[in-house]
């Protein structure tokens, strides 16, 4: 299910006994309701972005919930699916910051090849239930891919916005890595100092300064 480079760091969660509880769960929400993203995208973040790849890590929380939205990266959304409001504004944000046009969907498909992690701390929902899959075992296991993450050695950018992601910030001792802290996108809180953050531009002034290719952070119409 996964890449070779992912399947050997999170070895060791597979025979934990928390991860076959999950497994088990999983396979039976999706026997008897209906669960988002589609079971073959669960693991969409890790397909796209190897382990090698990573430069920036964006940590989301739950899926969208609703039809045709998730596909296992955070914040993206399907091609002529309408925008969320938070995806809304980190491309205002983007626009504000770096001048990216802001486009015509929502699709951050083009981000995770570029090895940007598009990690939610849960990877799966019931449709129309937000956090209904929070506390069954998804959270130990995105903890393990962010500690893999922390233990690269090289330059990575960890944009952590809002309460729930900054609190893994525990999780990441590495001093080779910068993290960059804001509130949520979400139309609640993104005026309490999202916009304005500019992590855009210091993510790729950081991924420069140490060597590395910037982001192309432009998302095209389509």
């Amino acid at each position: 299910m996964l890449s070779d480079e992912w399947q050997n760091a999170l070895a060791p969660e597979f025979s934990k006994p928390y991860y076959k509880d999950l497994f088990e769960f999983v396979k039976d929400e999706y026997s008897k309701a209906v669960i988002y993203p589609p079971a073959d995208d669960i693991f969409n973040a890790m397909h796209l972005t190897l382990l090698s790849k990573v430069k920036v890590m964006i940590l989301g929380q739950d899926p969208y919930h609703g039809e045709h939205q998730a596909h296992g990266l955070s914040f993206s959304v399907l091609p002529k699916t309408d925008i969320p409001p938070s995806l809304q504004n980190i491309y205002q944000e983007l626009h504000d910051d770096l001048g990216c046009d802001i486009p015509n969907n929502g699709y951050l498909k083009k981000w995770a090849e570029q090895g940007v992690l598009l990690l939610n701390t849960v990877l799966t929902v019931r449709a129309h239930q937000p956090n209904s899959h929070q506390g069954h075992g998804w959270e130990k296991f995105t903890d393990a891919i962010i500690q893999a993450v922390n233990a690269q050695d090289r330059p990575i950018v960890y944009m952590l916005w809002g309460k729930p992601a900054q609190s893994k910030i525990p999780m990441l001792k590495n001093p080779k890595h910068l993290i960059l802290k804001a509130p949520h996108p979400s139309p609640l809180s993104a005026y309490r100092g999202f916009f304005g953050c500019k992590h855009f531009s210091q993510a790729n002034t950081f991924l420069k300064e140490n060597g590395q290719e910037p982001i192309d952070w432009q998302i095209e119409d389509v």
